[in-house]
């Protein structure tokens, strides 16, 4: 017993002789080997590197997806994939439901599975879900009307559709990186779509 306060009384007069100061520089460490860096500086975060030509392409999709629904699925797509821009899920959902509020069928489809199986930083949700899933199906889209079930299924049995959900979902993103075809495409100096 003695010898416990005798270490706690020796921990108590370290930590009086060394007063705990907090260092101006903090040490960084990357591809480029180590520094010390003031504490209060911003790390530097190089942006991604778009061309010209591309952030030229991109503006252009961007002020065609205003009015046409295909060029916001483009886009949408593109956001998501990060192809030739910034990978951005917010603004992928944000230009296919665009696209979808427009009447496009496989954009309804691809905003209700996004809703369906969620994204990193949203949830699913399967009401939503159901409601852009019933769209694409009353225009005879036989996925949607498949997807239309879980959807209605998931809103009856929350546990067996978080199972169903973890399942799927490394599929379901693959299938954004390949499953879904652009329709436009850009030559010379401007975007074409079929």
């Amino acid at each position: 017993m003695k010898w416990i306060a005798c270490l706690l009384a020796a921990a108590a007069l370290s930590a009086c002789a060394s007063p705990n100061q907090r260092s101006e520089t903090v040490r960084i460490c990357d591809e480029q080997g180590c520094s010390d860096r003031p504490r209060n500086s911003s790390t530097f975060v190089p942006e991604d590197s778009i061309s010209p030509a591309e952030a030229e392409k991109i503006a252009k999709l961007t002020a065609l997806a205003e009015n046409d629904p295909r060029a916001a699925f483009d886009l949408g797509l593109r956001y998501f994939r990060g192809d030739g821009i910034t990978k951005n899920s917010y603004e992928a959902l944000n230009w296919m439901r665009h696209a979808a509020e427009r009447g496009d069928v496989e954009a309804q489809l691809a905003v209700g599975r996004f809703y369906l199986m969620g994204l990193e930083e949203m949830g699913s949700d399967p009401a939503e879900a159901e409601t852009w899933l019933s769209l694409a199906a009353s225009r005879g889209n036989a996925e949607a009307a498949k997807l239309l079930k879980q959807a209605q299924q998931a809103k009856k049995d929350e546990i067996e559709y978080r199972r169903w959900v973890n399942a799927h979902r490394l599929y379901w993103y693959g299938y954004w990186a390949n499953g879904y075809v652009y329709r436009g495409y850009w030559r010379d100096t401007a975007w074409y779509f079929r």
